[in-house]
């Protein structure tokens, strides 16, 4: 018996939240302000995004329905340096003393340092030490990215899409998003490659969009990594190809992906371009629905109750059914096996599942 796999939608649906929440990862060294400049960026992780939901394991499993991947909209400015191999702002940032870091950004910025524009940009829209303006996030930003820097210039991209601090402008965020992905941002060339998977803002191209899937991937975005995914599993704008899936799905996965933890788990599970190791996908599905994925939940449900690939829990296993089932991942067939439950069994099983959702 199989575990069914998901698949992507060809049209993806473009939002940005209300305030990106700023997500820095350190650098070893503090370059200078000039190498800065150049030097490429590593992006955090992408905000997961439950997975869509997909049938039960059977002989004739239904299709299954597609998850979207998030468009993630937080911006990474790697901060000037006030000192080598010290940097103020991005110490003070990090320690959460936002107002000092504001106070030495806006210091910073007078002397026409784009890093510190971009980080005032990112205090504004996000609240940090000071009342949110999303007029003067994006002020901050559009200086910055006439500046040449990249981050700012994805920033400017998303306000304007959102018509956030001014009306919406699709050609301009376009265009800001296109020169940002050139110059390397990763996010970047994500968010242009859904507008091109899309069609709608710009003429759909599936290849052109692999293309900027697989820069973005290269660069490490796991939502990028698990969207390619599902190009390369598909054939989608490039040659189908199962192996390099599993390679890419493994890749996001390491990096918490939810979604392309429980593809994996089930390309694993299937021995579907990859060795097939029932034990490794049971414990990744048990991470993914740790997680709080109902899909995942469901998946591990079925392979606990019958006993796939893992010892059989019918308590365990059912507990996850419910808990799936409060998240609108409900599966008729678990019903009618839990209704023939014996009482004791089947109260064990509601008093876990309640407990896990922290109603008991």
């Amino acid at each position: 018996m199989k575990l069914p796999r998901i698949t992507i939608l060809a049209t993806l649906l473009l939002t940005a939240p209300a305030a990106a929440q700023l997500q820095i990862t350190p650098p070893a060294t503090t370059p200078s302000p000039a190498a800065e400049k150049q030097k490429p960026k590593a992006p955090p992780p992408a905000k997961k995004k439950e997975a869509a939901p997909a049938p039960k394991p059977s002989a004739s499993p239904k299709p299954a329905a597609s998850p979207k991947p998030a468009l993630p909209a937080t911006v990474i400015p790697a901060p000037p340096t006030d000192t080598p191999g010290v940097d103020l702002v991005f110490g003070a940032y990090q320690r959460g003393q936002y107002k000092t870091a504001f106070e030495l950004a806006t210091a910073r910025a007078a002397t026409g340092d784009p890093k510190a524009m971009t980080m005032l940009g990112e205090l504004y829209s996000n609240a940090m030490g000071i009342r949110r303006d999303y007029a003067k996030a994006l002020e901050w930003y559009k200086r910055a990215s006439d500046a040449g820097d990249r981050e700012a210039m994805f920033a400017l991209a998303m306000l304007r899409i959102s018509g956030r601090g001014g009306p919406v402008d699709k050609g301009e965020a376009v265009k800001l998003m296109a020169s940002a992905a050139k110059l390397g941002e990763p996010k970047a060339a994500y968010n242009l490659a859904l507008l091109y998977l899309d069609g709608q803002t710009l003429p759909q191209d599936v290849k052109r969009s692999a293309e900027l899937l697989r820069q973005a991937a290269d660069a490490g975005l796991p939502e990028a990594q698990y969207a390619l995914a599902t190009f390369y599993k598909e054939g989608t704008g490039v040659p189908k190809d199962p192996e390099r899936a599993v390679r890419l799905l493994q890749a996001a996965s390491l990096a918490d992906n939810v979604d392309a933890e429980v593809e994996y788990a089930i390309a694993m599970f299937n021995g579907t371009g990859t060795l097939k190791n029932q034990p490794a996908a049971v414990a990744l599905l048990r991470k993914a629905s740790r997680q709080g994925s109902a899909i995942a939940q469901n998946r591990l449900a079925w392979v606990l109750i019958n006993g796939m690939g893992a010892s059989a829990d019918k308590i365990e296993g059912f507990k996850w059914h419910l808990v799936a089932k409060t998240a609108g991942k409900g599966d008729p067939e678990l019903d009618k096996q839990l209704s023939d439950l014996p009482a004791e069994e089947r109260s064990k099983a509601e008093a876990a599942a309640k407990k896990w959702l922290g109603t008991k």
